[in-house]
């Protein structure tokens, strides 16, 4: 079985990676093709009749006549769905809703249909398929494989199934991979993260795992528990390791970490799933972007990131984008969002094909002063860092001080070390330069005398889980911002008491 399996997989393989060779030239004529579809299907909606689908022909006929869309524009929309009204933003009723929360919108639900849910199984599938066609690797399909993930068990909004995407994604494991999955559904299922992680480390050590899947924070803490119980690395208690695949989050801050508690190479794949769709994933395991899926149920759009806000900002198609500028990704899918903005930033590091790499979030930015710091410069700060001083560090995050007790304000760096710096003064400073080497405006603001460099906080060990917790997300798909406009982590960071003094 094992022979055929592999024997299968392999042609598998290949199929799919002469697929993707066509795909890969053919994304602006595929997105041309999704959007006529994409709207064709929305005239049937109450969303398309509001927003007069009729007269979209162009899209600039769909600028015109659909904005710039959040979840509190559609919230009325969700309510009808839920309301048990049919074909508001999609034909017929969602097949389930995504929950997720938000900072300002409370609780999300984010429609998925019976048309957008094989788009997110799809991606996976082929993700794992081009690894095999280039890595020529097939010993993953041999073992034990674990996707850290919320809870299967759904709940019920307006009679349709509702949960977190991860947990909706379990109930799709192929058939023949469902004998290689792990944890158990009864462990699966338990809500509380510090009971469920235990659980689940009973459950796979001893096993043959093979590739492990999460978000790279909950997968370390996990990492963490098992050295912790054994004394040994994930490598020695795993020797069949070899693939991890890992989404949610930018992998590189914890990379460190994770060799560290690795003890040896691994190979991995990173993806850029959302509620709102799977856009992206690396292709190639050997570099380190991702792959635009184009012909996946999406049409993107792409706004200038310094245009957010702006009353009329550019919405610019595929063809229109260049490299190395940051924007706004903007989804309109075969769910029933339209030109919705789902909080994220790209940056794509090709054209031919697209390729992107996710460099933060619209909102997680710091821009006290007109300075607009994000998170892929901050994390790309501390990689040199940790890299130059040897230390190692748990988590992190950026948060503004506008008003100091004395002296002129500064971005203060929270930052949990597993191994502090001999010389904290030396780190800190060290992260200052690589800041203003890669922000012209933070740099003018530093040589200007209107803000000083960076200062270092220390937070106490575990300080960011007691953090999250607090706020009633730990574990899960819930991750740490790496920078806010704000002072809300901080403050409450200091008043839980996880600040070093």
């Amino acid at each position: 079985m094992a022979g055929l399996k592999t024997f299968a997989a392999r042609v598998w393989a290949r199929q799919t990676d002469a697929r993707y060779r066509k795909i890969r030239s053919s994304a602006v004529t595929d997105q041309q093709k999704w959007f006529r579809r994409l709207i064709q299907t929305g005239r049937a909606t109450a969303f398309g009749r509001d927003s007069g689908f009729d007269h979209i022909k162009t899209h600039t006929d769909f600028v015109r006549q659909v904005p710039l869309q959040t979840y509190e524009d559609i919230r009325p929309y969700i309510e009808r769905i839920i309301g048990g009204e049919k074909d508001v933003l999609w034909p017929g009723r969602p097949r389930y809703f995504a929950k997720t929360s938000g900072t300002t919108s409370g609780t999300k639900y984010i429609p998925i249909s019976r048309q957008s849910m094989p788009y997110h199984i799809r991606a996976a599938r082929d993700m794992l398929l081009l690894y095999t066609a280039v890595s020529g690797r097939t010993d993953w399909l041999d073992g034990k494989m674990i996707f850290l993930q919320g809870s299967p068990a759904l709940d019920n909004k307006g009679g349709i199934p509702t949960g977190r995407l991860s947990g909706i994604a379990a109930h799709y494991v192929p058939r023949y991979l469902q004998k290689n999955r792990l944890p158990s559904w009864e462990t699966n299922i338990i809500e509380d993260w510090e009971t469920k992680v235990e659980r689940i480390i009973d459950e796979t050590l001893g096993q043959p795992m093979t590739v492990f899947s999460g978000i790279p924070s909950w997968i370390i803490n996990y990492f963490e528990k098992i050295v912790a119980r054994t004394g040994k690395t994930i490598g020695e208690n795993f020797p069949q390791f070899s693939l991890f695949v890992s989404g949610g989050t930018s992998f590189e801050p914890y990379r460190q970490r994770f060799d560290e508690l690795v003890g040896r190479p691994v190979d991995l794949l990173e993806t850029y799933p959302a509620s709102e769709g799977f856009m992206a994933f690396r292709d190639d395991y050997r570099r380190d972007d991702l792959l635009l899926l184009t012909d996946h149920g999406i049409f993107y759009e792409f706004v200038p990131l310094e245009q957010m806000g702006d009353d009329q900002p550019e919405r610019l198609t595929l063809e229109q984008v260049e490299t190395g500028r940051d924007y706004a990704i903007v989804l309109t899918t075969n769910a029933g969002l339209w030109a919705y903005v789902i909080g994220d930033t790209v940056r794509f590091t090709s054209t031919d094909p697209y390729r992107i790499q996710v460099t933060g979030r619209v909102k997680h930015f710091i821009s006290a002063f007109g300075e607009h710091v994000i998170a892929k410069e901050v994390e790309e700060a501390m990689r040199r860092a940790v890299e130059r001083f040897g230390v190692r560090v748990a988590e992190f995050s950026v948060a503004p001080c506008v008003n100091p007790p004395q002296g002129l304000p500064y971005h203060e760096w929270l930052v949990e070390f597993v191994e502090p710096p001999a010389d904290a003064g030396a780190f800190i400073r060290f992260i200052d330069a690589q800041m203003q080497e890669q922000n012209i405006y933070y740099r003018d603001l530093i040589q200007g005398k209107i803000l000083r460099p960076a200062v270092l906080r220390q937070i106490k060990p575990g300080g960011f889980n007691r953090y999250m917790a607090d706020m009633g997300k730990l574990g899960g798909q819930n991750k740490i911002p790496r920078l806010k406009n704000d002072r809300s982590l901080a403050d409450r960071m200091q008043t839980l008491g996880m600040i070093n003094d």
